[in-house]
């Protein structure tokens, strides 16, 4: 084992990539510490960036910070490293939830680490309609076995499937905007001028003009921004990510397994959204399984497509996420 120094640069490539991730409603729930006689990178929860009424037991909490912990992980590979994740490593710290090993050297380096660490930076969330042909079956592929290594599942459903989780969608969305609470919380999220997170107004997106896509709402959260509907696509692509488990490690291996799934989906350009809205309800959440693919739990609903890159959403400085 060899002793790892990570110099002001070193660090600065890590963290960055890390913060690089999506959370829910760009809340960032994360910090980071440097543990020096391990040479280990510790990652926090950070209670104040979470969202009580929307996500009471942490869940998208810890899916959003095991976004953060594979690009943490993908960004050590590129440095050389064979980064050892551990998933809630102390029992005694309900907040830590992970450390990342950064000792042993990498055997070899892959170029798809280079693919993935450069996906990084070009993948956002689009919340515009898509355009062009469907996702090619082999790329879908690709995307499932991606889901797969991070002891995941990612299952397309049929058209008649679809259906039914966009309609569970358009409930979820129903009661997001009509619930006092809900609806309190989303709106507190929409980025202020200057803030490093939530959600900025230039990325609320439109809503689908033929009311068939359930796109969330936030024309509803900030009614004097006027959000003309625009013409979405008519037959969505809809990918469910699952886990066999539905406990915290389990949603920090979601979030790792969305993470690979969304950087793997911009290798070959192609766009994702994310529909969370039913999973915010326990109700909705449990009747989106589907019983054909097993006792599985759904996680999150991911929609895919081409359309233009879009624009990176505002981010957390080193210095503000990092203690040394």
């Amino acid at each position: 084992m060899t002793t790892l120094t990570l110099d002001a640069q070193a660090l600065e490539m890590l963290i960055s990539a890390a913060v690089a991730a999506p959370s829910v409603h760009n809340t960032q729930p994360w910090h980071f510490r440097l543990v020096p006689e391990t040479s280990s990178l510790e990652v926090r929860s950070v209670p104040e960036r979470s969202l009580p009424v929307l996500d009471p037991q942490g869940r998208a909490l810890h899916i959003s910070v095991g976004a953060a912990v594979f690009n943490l992980r993908t960004a050590a590979r590129r440095l050389g490293r064979a980064p050892e994740v551990r998933l809630l490593p102390d029992p005694a710290e309900p907040g830590l939830l992970a450390s990342v090993g950064l000792d042993e050297p990498a055997a070899v380096h892959l170029n798809s680490t280079d693919t993935l660490y450069e996906a990084i930076w070009h993948r956002h969330s689009i919340r515009s309609p898509f355009t062009g042909p469907p996702v090619p079956a082999a790329v879908l592929a690709e995307l499932a076995e991606a889901a797969l290594t991070e002891d995941a599942a990612l299952y397309l459903p049929d058209r008649e499937e679809t259906e039914r989780l966009l309609h569970l969608t358009a409930e979820a969305e129903r009661r997001n905007t009509t619930d006092p609470g809900q609806r309190q919380e989303s709106r507190s999220w929409i980025q202020r001028p200057g803030a490093p997170y939530g959600i900025p107004a230039a990325a609320l997106g439109p809503q689908d003009a033929g009311g068939h896509l359930p796109m969330r709402d936030f024309g509803a959260l900030q009614p004097e921004r006027h959000l003309v509907p625009a013409a979405f696509e008519a037959e969505p692509r809809i990918a469910v990510l699952a886990t066999r488990g539905d406990r915290p490690a389990d949603w920090l291996r979601a979030g790792m397994a969305l993470q690979h799934v969304l950087l793997a989906a911009t290798v070959h350009q192609v766009r994702a959204s994310l529909l969370h809205q039913a999973m915010e309800w326990r109700n909705l959440r449990w009747a989106a399984r589907d019983a054909h693919h097993g006792p599985g739990h759904v996680q999150m609903l991911i929609r895919l497509g081409y359309g233009p890159e879009g624009a990176p959403t505002p981010r957390l400085r080193t210095e503000d996420v990092l203690d040394r």
